[in-house]
């Protein structure tokens, strides 16, 4: 019989009382008045682990900035993605929207252009604009700093003057490739010098940090910087406790205590857990027991979903690797330690290590640390019969 579950596990899915997340809401609300009054402002990047719910944070951001009427378009990165084509549509769609007004035709031909040179310099698969082999010639530059450069100025200032400003929202910021990020960068610091009003929403994973500032030395000062974390307890409890009030159901103070010992606080795993829990349980007070009996079917969802599709994309050498930092038994472990416990020189070892790294299941915690992206993944393999079985040897 189906039954009306509150609760929203899932990727980037607002769940029913979105916890914890006030502030930033707050915060960046404001900025985004302050860029409907034409007032530049920094962008902002939120960072974290996995399950923490900085989608969700962008997705209720990007909410509030389209009630103030700001344009936005969301843009999710992904590793085999081509950005340069997907923020030329996104471009696009604004002139779109602006060239419905006829007071504003006169605004689109200088972005127009600035789109096309760097659509037929930097994506040549793209076929949005019908160009004669003269008019490609004419259009292509080989500089992608200077052409999204053009792109981002010429789009501001007809977002100025249209007094429409512009909020894009990039999702897993971490996977653009470095020459697209290092030109975002300059693009929108040349647009904050002249005050367009164009600003960025990311996320990312914690190394976002280190390949920021690996590009361009004076992104500290062009972003706000903010690392979503777990809930504390009392955000916790709230999130817990306020899906289910309508359905006069309530947990005991024992089965909160122990859903946030089990989900350590992480967004993703409460909604997965209390769903279960919910799910199964009819009674209107739910207890510790009740949490107890859930919790061998949330680790099998959890490991033939949430952790087994991470860990699927990794080699057999990564898979090594992994096995490797989950023996050090503490984490974050150094790089000297894996190479010990696998018996192998740094050197050899610095492939899967980088490899690991782009693929977004590690990330550096500090020089030669590194720790999983995942809450709580290394129960996971601790759990893996694959790991059972090398941990032996």
């Amino acid at each position: 019989m189906f039954k009306i579950n509150p609760y929203r596990p899932g990727a980037g899915v607002r769940p029913q009382y979105l916890a914890g997340r006030d502030e930033d809401i707050e915060n960046v609300t404001n900025m985004f008045t302050a860029l409907t009054l034409n007032i530049p402002t920094q962008s902002v990047i939120f960072s974290g682990l996995r399950g923490v719910g900085k989608t969700v944070l962008i997705n209720r951001l990007q909410e509030i900035a389209e009630e103030k009427n700001i344009f936005c378009k969301h843009i999710e990165v992904a590793e085999r993605n081509d950005f340069i084509s997907q923020i030329a549509t996104c471009s696009q769609a604004f002139l779109r929207q602006i060239s419905v007004k006829e007071k504003f035709k006169n605004l689109i031909k200088k972005p127009l252009d600035a789109i096309k040179s760097l659509v037929v310099s930097f994506d040549p698969n793209d076929n949005t604009f019908s160009l004669s082999l003269e008019e490609k010639d004419l259009y292509k530059t080989n500089n992608l700093t200077q052409s999204l450069t053009d792109v981002f100025t010429s789009l501001g200032e007809a977002a100025a003057k249209a007094e429409i400003p512009i909020c894009f929202f990039i999702d897993e910021i971490q996977y653009i490739k470095s020459e697209n990020l290092g030109a975002l960068i300059a693009a929108i610091h040349r647009t904050n010098q002249l005050g367009y009003p164009i600003m960025i929403i990311a996320a990312g994973l914690p190394k976002i940090y280190s390949m920021l500032s690996s590009e361009k030395s004076y992104s500290e000062r062009l972003f706000i910087y903010k690392e979503i974390d777990s809930l504390e307890r009392e955000q916790a409890i709230k999130a817990i406790e306020m899906p289910i009030k309508q359905f006069n159901v309530k947990y005991s103070d024992k089965a909160i205590n122990k859903i946030i010992e089990v989900t350590e606080g992480y967004p993703f795993f409460i909604q997965q857990l209390c769903q279960i829990v919910f799910q199964n349980v009819d009674s209107k007070v739910i207890s510790d027991i009740d949490v107890e009996n859930n919790l061998e079917e949330f680790f099998e969802k959890l490991d033939t979903g949430f952790f087994k599709l991470r860990y699927e994309r990794c080699s057999a050498a990564e898979k090594k690797f992994i096995f490797a930092m989950v023996k050090c038994g503490e984490l974050p472990c150094t790089i000297a330690n894996i190479a010990e416990i696998m018996k192998k020189s740094i050197n050899s070892i610095s492939t899967a290590r980088a490899q690991l790294i782009n693929k977004g299941i590690i990330y550096p915690v500090k020089y030669r640390e590194l720790d999983f992206t995942v809450p709580q993944f290394s129960g996971f393999i601790h759990r893996l019969e694959e790991y059972k079985q090398w941990d032996t040897i």
